[in-house]
């Protein structure tokens, strides 16, 4: 059913939590704001900076920008490898890279940021294609970072392309493009969460990737 397989980064390929809340409370504390509980700061995880700002901080567009400058400070020097992949998923990769599905990171994370941490924990000879947003506003939502993977890759037949992530930001951006979602339950998503959004499928564990597709799904 599926040959193209695009994976969200963070909270499912790698967890990213510490390095991003890290860079949050840098950014918040350069803003002379005072960071609040990480249950709070969590909700960061996955979705573009630029909306979590404005979300859970009820920054105007200006604050956006400088929180996202601050936050990136910290980000390119110290957080971007306060991170680790998680367990197994080296082995899904390489399982499903050998029965020749194409694989796709498509991450709200900028591409020059992803690209360094797929090369840092060696996981970047899976993917055929690293899609993310850019350093301005340009790609600033899932769906236009996954129609520009789809561009990147000469993908014209979306029919047989799937989304692995764990927030309803993934949910939302491959529905907009008429693809199919499946939300991982070890990320920084709840099951209601992605429930709500309309995960077409949902899977418990990294294990349980390389199962679903050995199904011949």
């Amino acid at each position: 059913m599926y040959n193209t397989i695009l994976f969200d980064l963070d909270g499912t390929l790698t967890d990213s939590g510490e390095g991003i809340i890290n860079s949050i409370k840098y950014a918040l504390r350069k803003m002379g704001v005072e960071p609040p509980d990480d249950t709070v700061l969590k909700n960061f995880i996955g979705p573009p900076l630029s909306v979590s700002f404005r979300e859970y901080c009820n920054f105007d567009s200006v604050q956006t920008e400088k929180a996202i400058a601050y936050y990136r400070e910290y980000f390119s020097e110290k957080g971007i490898f306060e991170n680790r992949v998680y367990d197994g998923i080296p082995a899904v990769l390489e399982s499903l890279k050998s029965k020749n599905y194409t694989l796709i990171v498509a991450t709200s994370k900028p591409e020059v940021y992803a690209g360094r941490i797929l090369e840092h924990f060696d996981i970047a000879k899976y993917f055929d294609i690293t899609a993310g947003s850019t350093l301005t506003e340009e790609r600033n939502s899932k769906s236009k970072i996954l129609e520009y993977a789809f561009k990147t890759a000469n993908i014209t037949d979306k029919s047989k392309a799937v989304l692995i992530g764990d927030r309803k930001h993934d949910i939302i951006g491959a529905h907009e493009l008429g693809i199919k979602c499946i939300g991982v339950l070890y990320g920084y998503g709840t099951k209601d969460e992605l429930t709500e959004y309309g995960a077409d499928y949902l899977l418990d564990t990294v294990k349980d990737i390389e199962d679903f597709f050995n199904k011949g799904v």
